[in-house]
């Protein structure tokens, strides 16, 4: 196997993902109407992350086949989830859902012991590099090669992997079980050294039952290995936004208590 593939899912990607779209813009200018608060840069994050997941199904990419293929990986695997998830979209949709069944049923999923378990930091961080180690250590990649709705399947994990991975190290939204910074962000350095060694064993020896060429394969695997940096630098940005934002408000209570404690001084008259 010498040549790659884009995986066949343009027009039901790009129907998913115009709606998601339309949806996520029909909803943030309803709170804006009602005089709530909703910054439009989330608005420019969810389209941004959108174009990047369309561009990676159906999109022309340069490159020979394998730097076709990480670039795919790191579009849709990588780069719009972690984009997606930083636009909020499940607060944008429970603010927007009105009080009833719905909106408790969406409550109820997010805080479910289940959603609890797969947002355990280290194990949505298994889930998704451990995913992509099997895509790329095993006979998988060849396997999608030859059989569609496998690379279709294969596809799909890398993005909901993808998304679990995202709020598990960002917890933005209002999901079960707040998880400190500290794991977070040693979860977030251990899945991006076990990334980076995963590009550069890619870099000596190309996935089982695949024949790239040498070029092909070492520009594949840098690219991936750059790559999956700077989606790591965005999420140890947005981490850091958390750690500093949770540090003034730590402040400001310590203040205040002291403030409210050191009550005006009453100088008793001397006798």
């Amino acid at each position: 196997m010498t040549t790659g593939h884009p995986p066949p899912l343009g027009p039901q990607a790009a129907l998913v993902c115009v709606l998601a779209g339309v949806a996520y813009t029909l909803a943030a200018g309803r709170l804006r109407r009602r005089g709530d608060g909703w910054p439009r840069r989330r608005d420019a994050t969810f389209g941004t992350g959108l174009a990047l997941l369309l561009w990676g199904w159906c999109g022309p990419l340069p490159g020979g086949s394998f730097t076709e293929h990480s670039a795919r990986h790191l579009l849709v695997g990588m780069a719009a989830p972690v984009l997606l998830v930083l636009a909020r979209p499940l607060t944008l949709t429970l603010r927007t859902l009105p009080p009833g069944g719905p909106r408790r049923t969406l409550l109820r999923v997010a805080h479910s012991r289940p959603a609890g378990w797969l947002l355990l930091p280290p194990l949505a961080a298994v889930l998704h590099i451990g995913g992509t180690w099997a895509l790329y250590r095993t006979g998988l990649m060849s396997l999608t090669h030859h059989h569609p709705p496998l690379d279709v399947l294969v596809h799909l994990h890398m993005v909901a992997a993808g998304l679990l991975f995202g709020f598990a190290v960002c917890r933005l939204d209002p999901v079960r079980g707040p998880r400190s910074l500290p794991l977070r962000a040693g979860t977030l350095l251990l899945a991006g050294a076990a990334h980076a060694v995963l590009a550069k064993s890619l870099y000596a020896a190309g996935p089982p039952g695949t024949a790239f060429a040498a070029g092909d394969l070492h520009t594949g695997a840098q690219l991936m290995y750059y790559g999956g940096d700077a989606v790591e630098l965005l999420l140890a940005a947005a981490l850091a936004v958390q750690w500093y934002a949770a540090t003034g408000r730590r402040y400001a209570r310590a203040a205040a208590r002291a403030g409210h404690g050191a009550g005006p001084r009453v100088q008793r008259p001397q006798a």
